[in-house]
């Protein structure tokens, strides 16, 4: 693990703090494109402003794994991204299964998400393998699904976005999707699920940022993360105002 970068964001209440939250983003020399940077910022200020302080570090290829982390975070990235670090995910993703079934909650957006997957197939025949913590396979498209996109979830609501990718996911018996595409294509264009779930995961094609505009999706984050870290959620009424304002305008806006 990177500990040059590692960034401590104290918490904001006038009262102690509730606790500490270990939160590491994954692979951002790669795999950060689209503004996913934006996710793991509200992530580490949510929790300031909820009353925790936050442990931020990052995770390339090559550094070495912390031995406990509440929170992780990865984005998306082209396929050479994806390339320049399959070996050292396929090295680490015993540790990050093993992460996910104790309990440990995760955003994968796009690239990683198609990564925790089982397998991405290229358009040129090649096949990038993942680490199958979701049961999922993507295959390369001909064509990139692209704007605004809206779902309808069971636990958050609707969730606000916006989707740019050319990958087709298809989503096996022991993963479940994130919602139901109302505007978009989501996961393939065709059976119109969108991202998903397991354990405390969450994989998703939704940048944007995805969290800025969907503070539910956040605060539920964090309240599993303040779980696995053993503290209890003790969340501040916080004014969601501008999230609320940017969420109506991206539904306004046409594809």
């Amino acid at each position: 693990m990177s500990t040059v970068g590692t960034r401590l964001y104290e918490h904001t209440t006038e009262a102690p703090a509730r606790g500490r939250l270990r939160l590491v983003q994954l692979y951002p020399r790669d795999m950060n494109i689209y503004g996913d940077w934006g996710n793991t910022l509200v992530l580490a200020r949510r929790a300031q402003w909820h009353g925790y302080d936050v442990e931020l570090s990052s995770y390339d290829v090559g550094d070495e794994l912390p031995s406990h982390v509440d929170l992780l975070v990865g984005g998306g990235g082209q396929d050479s991204g994806q390339e320049r670090i399959k070996e050292d995910l396929a090295r680490s993703g015993p540790t990050l299964r093993a992460w996910a079934a104790d309990g440990v909650p995760v955003l994968a957006i796009c690239g990683l998400y198609q990564l925790l997957g089982h397998r991405f197939l290229t358009g040129e025949g090649s096949q990038i393998p993942g680490i199958g913590l979701i049961d999922a396979e993507t295959r390369a498209g001909q064509s990139r699904l692209i704007g605004n996109i809206t779902l309808a979830t069971e636990d958050f609501g609707d969730v606000v976005g916006y989707e740019n990718h050319s990958g087709l996911t298809t989503l096996g018996p022991g993963a479940r999707p994130l919602g139901t595409v109302r505007v978009g294509d989501g996961n393939n264009g065709r059976d119109g699920t969108e991202g998903a779930r397991v354990h405390h995961v969450i994989g998703t094609y939704l940048h944007g940022s995805l969290l800025p505009k969907n503070p539910v999706v956040a605060d539920w984050l964090l309240a599993r993360a303040v779980e696995h870290a053993g503290g209890t959620w003790e969340p501040e009424p916080l004014d969601d105002t501008w999230a609320h304002n940017a969420r109506a305008v991206a539904v306004s806006r046409p594809r």
